[in-house]
């Protein structure tokens, strides 16, 4: 507007209107004189101030003055934003984004942390990988060096025997009953004192598999194998009565009344809360993990297709039989459970996952908390049929996780 300063005023009842007629009469503000004589100038004896405004005090305004005014008045509302936002905007420029800018510090020490995180961890693997062949190399010296003193002394005991039957022989042919009688006795006792001995097994001769044991290698595995965990379904012909499969296809929920289904199929447990997965495994590594953060009562594990689906004995039941290897929550009580045989699994806290890890060529089972990166329990087996991943649940609900 001509004339206006950067900050517009309010307009009230104050003289001079940015439209409509000056209180003497005159012309609109902005408007002029054009050169004409004001006729009431001697009447009101203010005159006519700059830009036509008139210099009077303003009488009562008409509708259209009033109308003006709140017009006005909006503007400067509207001004009065615009001006705060350009403040702000100003401030996050020449404020927030250089402080921002300098955080780029920040990213670069993240990334150096990273760096340095593996370096530390691949150190200390390479240390581990040292540690743990130099033990095989001596486990396998050992148990060399044990076949080794094993074979000189049963070649000197079977020197020893044939030169005892040979002795045996000739005593035959030349002495008589009572001669032989004393001769075999101290026979006998000569092939004890030089331990002349049929061979008995012995543990020394084998190579121990424990000297490959490592905590730190048994974690980072289980933990890089379940970043990779299967996808695997479950196979809702094998689902119990007190189970049902939720929409998602991944969730089983426990109900105590037993559902209206086909009893009569030969793959469905018919008595405990047991589900099977659609496809067994048979080689390789495998894995896959279940929520159970909503369950107290639960087992999960791996068993026999030839476990038995029918019936309320111990054969159809999970963890009671030779046929099924899980892990079990009752309540507040941690278990594995294999032919009947519990042992206790003592936890600081429930986990809200379980990680499923079946190692065929190492012959393991392994219970792991990806949460925690904690082995929950791990068990050697070998494995003499494919494995399927097995659920049961008597509270509430598990989930698969894809």
């Amino acid at each position: 507007f001509p004339g206006a300063s950067n900050t517009p005023q309010r307009r009230g009842v104050e003289p001079g209107l940015w439209w409509g007629v000056g209180p003497c009469g005159g012309p609109p503000w902005g408007m002029g004189l054009s050169g004409a004589v004001h006729e009431d100038l001697g009447r009101c004896g203010a005159g006519w101030g700059p830009r036509g405004v008139c210099r009077a005090p303003s009488p009562r305004r008409g509708p259209r003055a009033a109308r003006g005014s709140a017009f006005q008045n909006k503007l400067v509302d509207r001004c009065e934003r615009l001006q705060l936002q350009s403040a702000a905007i100003a401030r996050h420029v020449d404020e927030v984004l250089p402080a921002k800018d300098q955080g780029r510090a920040a990213t670069n020490a993240a990334r150096e942390l990273v760096i340095q995180r593996l370096i530390f961890v691949g150190n200390a693997c390479e240390n581990e990988e040292q540690r743990l062949l130099e033990r095989v190399h001596t486990e396998e010296e050992r148990a060399h060096q044990s076949i080794l003193t094993q074979r000189v002394h049963w070649t000197e005991a079977l020197q020893k025997l044939a030169a005892l039957r040979t002795y045996l022989v000739d005593m035959i042919t030349n002495l008589d009953d009572q001669d032989l009688v004393s001769t075999l006795q101290l026979i006998f006792e000569t092939e004890v004192a030089e331990g002349i001995l049929e061979p008995q097994e012995s543990l020394k001769l084998n190579f121990n598999q424990t000297c490959v044991q490592s905590p730190l290698l048994h974690r980072l595995w289980a933990s890089a194998v379940l970043c990779c965990s299967q996808e695997i379904h479950i196979d809702e012909k094998t689902i119990s009565p007190h189970l049902s499969l939720l929409e998602d296809k991944k969730t089983l929920t426990f109900s105590p009344k037993k559902a209206k289904v086909d009893l009569d199929c030969p793959e469905r447990f018919d008595h405990w809360p047991n589900a099977l997965a659609t496809a067994a495994f048979h080689s390789g590594v495998c894995t896959w993990k279940i929520s159970v953060e909503k369950s107290c009562a639960y087992k999960l594990g791996v068993c026999y297709s030839s476990l038995p689906r029918k019936g309320s004995g111990n054969e159809a039941r999970l963890g009671f039989n030779a046929a099924s290897w899980v892990f079990s929550r009752y309540d507040k009580e941690f278990r594995f459970l294999h032919a009947g045989h519990p042992q206790a699994v003592e936890l600081i806290k429930s986990p809200a996952e379980i990680g499923v890890l079946v190692d065929f060529a190492g012959g393991e089972v392994l219970f792991y908390d990806p949460d925690s990166g904690t082995i929950l329990f791990s068990h050697r087996e070998t494995f003499q049929e494919p494995l399927y991943p097995v659920f049961a649940v008597a509270h509430q609900s598990i989930s698969l996780v894809q």
